[in-house]
């Protein structure tokens, strides 16, 4: 038996396939461009190799069809595909876990869009074209925003308006939930500690980036709001901003609200910074003789220690800082630069440790601090799919907990 764990961006599809009785996947891909002349899809396998097939893709649909054909080619049965587990953005304050789809779960996600119209209707065509070609699979939407349920009232709510809570739902909901919660459990791990036993900070940041805070396993604050677009310095997002001058510049250039929603999630942060890139690579190898890229990374890192120092008021006691995601797990000199000077916090990076902890590289779940680093760094490479895969089994199996402390994941043994 398979189970089949789908990724839909507003223009790109990634998938893994994998086995139910390992739980490891046997075929992973990647469907970019979706809409445009010249999309394509890579599919790799465990032994490194991957192929590549060129083929117009206009939607989702037409995308998920070239998917299945690309797995029939690699020797994957479809009948054997009983669980398709699907990672939503946002699942708003109506679902706090894991939930098999129903035609009522897929109207409140559509009715969601209107909070997240860059990411939860590409996950409703990923739904919809799942359901029509896998009609014999159970489907399983995992939220990213399940996680910070947990949140406390005070963390939670923006002091704007109440009546904008209560009637339009404005509120922080968090994202990347998925991921904190998978590295918060290994973390416990390394630690020897049981997870409810754990406070943590841990660090997701790719080209989306955000920071949670855990207390005794459960989140009780995050930098990402009631959109991914506040928090952290990102790649194509901003971060934290003055909403004043989103409406001073709308309202200098007449910009419409379709407009100025590009310009905050296409055109700003590392892009908007250096106006010529956004991987973290790209930025660093320039820093020395482009002041604009130099800024960017500086920017990033003061923006990350200040929720370091922020989250580590809210919790008193930190057991660990923990890094994941592309750039978390990989960018040796940005993981440099967040840790430095938090040497009077108790937080010591091991240098030359750091410099070898690339997840790209091989490397795994690596101790980063000093051995007298009060507060110890972590490295865990994410596995978002291996949790989703595993909350659609157990929602097929009937096991699944929606309290995800006592929830009997793979990974927590």
């Amino acid at each position: 038996m398979y189970i089949l764990a789908l990724n839909c961006g507003s223009s790109s599809l990634k998938y893994q396939v994998f086995d139910a009785t390992t739980r490891q996947a046997i075929v992973t891909g990647n469907v970019e461009k979706i809409g445009l002349a010249d999309s394509f899809l890579t599919q790799k396998y465990p032994d490194g190799s991957k192929v590549r097939k060129d083929a117009e893709m206009k939607n989702h649909n037409e995308a998920l069809n070239v998917v299945m054909f690309m797995l029939r080619e690699a020797s994957v049965d479809l009948n054997e595909i009983r669980g398709v587990g699907h990672r939503v953005v946002l699942g708003g304050e109506k679902f706090a876990s894991s939930v098999e789809i129903t035609d009522e779960v897929i109207r409140t996600i559509d009715e969601l869009s209107a909070i997240a119209p860059l990411h939860n209707p590409a996950a409703l065509m990923g739904i919809v074209a799942a359901k029509q070609l896998l009609p014999n699979a159970t489907q399983v939407a995992v939220f990213d925003t399940a996680f910070f349920h947990t949140m406390p009232d005070y963390a939670y709510r923006y002091a704007v308006p109440a009546a904008w809570y209560r009637e339009l739902g404005v509120r922080r909901y968090g994202f990347h939930g998925t991921s904190h919660l998978y590295v918060s459990k290994r973390a416990a791990k390394m630690l020897g500690k049981p997870v409810d036993q754990c406070n943590l900070i841990t660090l997701h940041i790719g080209s989306g980036a955000s920071a949670t805070a855990i207390r005794g396993g459960i989140a009780v604050d995050t930098s990402l709001g009631m959109t991914p677009l506040s928090g952290l310095t990102m790649g194509t997002r901003p971060g934290d901003v003055d909403a004043g001058v989103v409406l001073y510049v709308m309202q200098r250039l007449g910009l419409t609200p379709d407009q100025m929603q590009k310009h905050l999630n296409k055109d700003s942060g590392l892009l908007g910074l250096t106006e010529c890139y956004v991987d973290r690579r790209d930025v660093h190898e320039n820093e020395d003789k482009n002041d604009a890229c130099r800024l960017a990374l500086e920017v990033e890192a003061h923006n990350v220690k200040k929720y370091i120092g922020a989250f580590m008021a809210e919790l008193g006691h930190v057991d660990a800082l923990v890094f994941t995601a592309g750039v978390g797990e990989n960018a040796w000199f940005q993981r440099e630069r967040f840790c430095r000077g938090l040497e009077e916090l108790g937080i010591k990076l091991d240098l030359e440790k750091n410099k070898t902890a690339l997840a790209y590289m091989g490397a795994g779940e690596t101790v980063l601090s000093t051995p007298d680093s009060r507060i110890k760094i972590l490295m865990i490479p994410t596995n978002e799919e291996l949790v989703i895969v595993e909350d659609t089994m157990a929602i097929m199996n009937g096991t699944y907990n929606p309290d995800h402390l006592k929830m009997d994941y793979s990974f927590t043994k």
